[in-house]
């Protein structure tokens, strides 16, 4: 086969299109690029998702850990503290023993089975852990830029009259994503490469259809050379990251476009080598 005709044929095959059969006779460098490209879309699935799931319902966390009440702020900072203080792989290991526990023939809602079996699958179970994992992580960032809102943006608001929503829509809440974005980039970083944990995780591959990882041991195996397999994954997510830093950078500018151009805060992107 050459080149054009294995991208055609297995561009798209971790989604369940194209080729059925992996390649088991010849192993190309088109091989390994074109079928670990096509298992970062699973990467890109995990990332995506719980990123925009994850920052909507960090917000709310870290709301709920600024609020006075104790019957609101202990559960947040309970689940913030839960969720950061155990490792992920953990999390996945629990969270997938938990969902096999799921009666198989689903629950029975007023007369409505319910199917509980899709729990299991690596494109939900999965995706719901880092979702968790993500906003535990985003929630104590935005919490942290929430309590450090300057004192006189808060008098500003008051002197104008702001309160309740206006108030948070208009200052507190823009406020708060200027000082927590650089960070927020940093864990965003860190989920699209935490996705590879999905691979080891108890969540298995539906018909062979893994993720970047899962094509990249299947090479290294195949060929016993593991040099060329993993670098190229290394390489794709590369990539991500310089897209990632990219597409957070001109939303930060967007954040900051009131400020003069001195005083606008550069991104800074500090990888986390352990977390």
């Amino acid at each position: 086969m050459t080149c054009p005709e294995i991208v055609s044929a297995y561009a798209f095959r971790s989604l369940g299109f194209g080729e059925r059969l992996l390649p088991r006779g010849e192993i190309t460098l088109c091989h390994e690029f074109t079928l670990i490209g096509s298992g970062l879309i699973w990467n890109l699935y995990f990332g995506v998702l719980a990123l925009a799931f994850g920052f909507f319902f960090a917000n709310a966390l870290a709301l709920a850990k600024a609020a006075p009440s104790a019957l609101i702020r202990k559960p947040a900072e309970w689940f913030i503290f839960v969720f950061r203080g155990s490792p992920l792989f953990i999390q996945f290991f629990l969270a997938y023993e938990a969902l096999v526990l799921l009666p198989k023939t689903g629950f029975d809602l007023w007369g409505l089975i319910v199917p509980t079996d899709w729990t299991t699958s690596a494109w939900a179970g999965a995706l719901f852990v880092l979702f968790l994992n993500t906003s535990a992580y985003a929630a104590e960032i935005f919490y942290g830029a929430l309590m450090s809102v300057p004192k006189g943006d808060i008098e500003a608001a008051d002197a104008y009259g702001m309160t309740g929503w206006t108030k948070f829509r208009r200052v507190l809440w823009p406020t708060t994503l200027r000082l927590a974005w650089p960070a927020y980039t940093n864990e965003a970083i860190f989920l699209v490469h935490a996705t590879t944990l999905v691979f080891f995780s108890g969540f298995p591959a539906f018909q062979q259809r893994g993720d970047a990882l899962y094509y990249a041991k299947y090479f290294a195996d195949k060929t016993f050379n593991p040099f060329i397999p993993y670098p190229i994954a290394a390489f794709y997510f590369i990539c991500l990251t310089v897209t990632l830093i990219t597409v957070f950078g001109v939303i930060n500018r967007r954040l900051n476009r009131h400020l003069p151009g001195a005083m606008r805060p550069k991104l800074k992107v500090r990888p986390q080598i352990i977390r």
